[in-house]
C-alpha cells in the first residue's frame, strides 16, 4: 500500500514538475501556449526535415526594433528565422494567403500583417511601421515574389526601406541557402533539405532618418540592404535592381522560371 502511494506521489510530482518547466518556458518565451506549441513544432521541422543551421544567433538586442529583410526561395523562409527566436517576427504576407481558408488561423495565430502584392500597401506598411518603432520585429521579403531563377536576387521593392525609415530601427539582412519549394506553398514539408542562414551585421541608416521624403533615399537604403545580403551570399559586386511599383513576372516567366528549378535541383541531387 505504502509502496503504491509513493508511486503515486512519485508520478505527481514529476507530472507537476514537467507542468511546471513547460509553464515556465511559455513565460520566457513571450508567445501565447499555442504559438509556443507552433514554435515548438517549427523547431522540430528546421531540425529534423530541413536539418537547418545558422551562422549566429539573430543580432539584435531583446527590446530592439528592427526590420529583418531576407532573400525569398521558399515559402518556408519564415520558419528558418522564428527558429532561432523567440521572439515574434511579423512577418508581411500577401494578403491573399491571409484570406485563404487553409492558411488563415496558422497566419492569425502567427500575427502576420496581411499586404497586398502590388505597390506599397498603406495599411500594411503602417502596422509594420508602429511594431518595429514599439520594439518588435518586422519581417521582409524585398523580392516579394519566390526567385525561381538563376538570378542571385529579383527586383525589390522599396517597402523594407520605407518602413525601416519611418520606425527608425536598423536593417538586418539575412541570405538562406538550401530551403526546398517545388511550385506549391505545401511543398517544402514533403521535400528534405539541408538549410544554411546567413546573418549580417545590422545596417545603421540613422543618417537617413526623417528624409525618406527626399528624392532617392528609400532606394539609397534598399540597395544598401539587397547588397549587404548579396554579400552574405558570396557576390558583393552583384547589383541589385528595384522594382517599379506594379513590377511582377508573367505567367509565362513564372512556368519557365519553375521548370528551370525543378531541371536544376535534379542536377544537384544527381552530383
Amino acid at each position: 500500500m505504502l509502496a503504491n502511494l509513493a508511486s503515486y506521489a512519485f508520478l505527481a510530482i514529476v507530472l507537476t514538475a514537467i507542468v511546471v518547466t513547460v509553464a515556465a518556458c511559455v513565460l520566457w518565451s513571450g508567445l501565447s501556449p499555442v504559438q509556443f506549441a507552433l514554435w515548438v513544432a517549427n523547431q522540430l521541422l528546421t531540425q529534423v526535415l530541413w536539418r537547418a543551421s545558422a551562422s549566429g544567433p539573430l543580432p539584435v538586442a531583446p527590446s530592439q526594433g528592427a526590420v529583418l529583410v531576407c532573400n525569398h526561395t521558399s515559402s518556408v523562409d519564415p520558419f528558418f528565422l522564428q527558429a532561432l527566436t523567440t521572439r515574434k517576427t511579423h512577418w508581411m504576407v500577401a494578403r491573399e494567403f491571409c484570406e485563404h481558408p487553409a492558411f488563415r488561423w496558422f497566419l492569425r495565430t502567427c500575427e502576420v500583417i496581411p499586404v497586398g502584392r502590388g505597390g506599397i500597401d498603406t495599411a500594411g506598411t503602417r502596422a509594420a511601421i508602429r511594431i518595429a518603432s514599439e520594439g518588435g520585429i518586422v519581417g521582409m521579403l524585398p523580392e516579394g515574389k519566390i526567385n525561381m531563377t538563376d538570378r542571385l536576387l529579383l527586383p525589390a521593392r522599396p517597402g523594407a526601406a520605407l518602413v525601416a525609415l519611418k520606425a527608425r530601427v536598423p536593417m538586418i539582412p539575412c541570405y538562406i541557402t538550401g530551403a526546398p519549394y517545388d511550385r506549391f506553398p505545401w511543398s517544402p514539408f514533403f521535400m528534405p533539405a539541408r538549410v544554411t542562414i546567413h546573418f549580417g551585421q545590422p545596417l545603421d541608416i540613422s543618417e537617413f532618418y526623417g528624409r525618406e521624403q527626399e528624392e532617392g533615399v528609400i532606394q539609397e537604403v534598399l540597395q544598401r540592404a539587397m547588397k549587404a545580403i548579396a554579400a552574405l551570399a558570396g557576390q558583393p559586386d552583384f547589383v541589385p535592381q528595384i522594382a517599379g511599383r506594379n513590377w511582377k513576372p508573367t505567367p509565362a516567366e513564372l512556368k519557365s522560371n519553375m521548370a528551370a528549378r525543378r531541371r536544376r535541383r535534379l542536377r544537384n541531387q544527381e552530383r
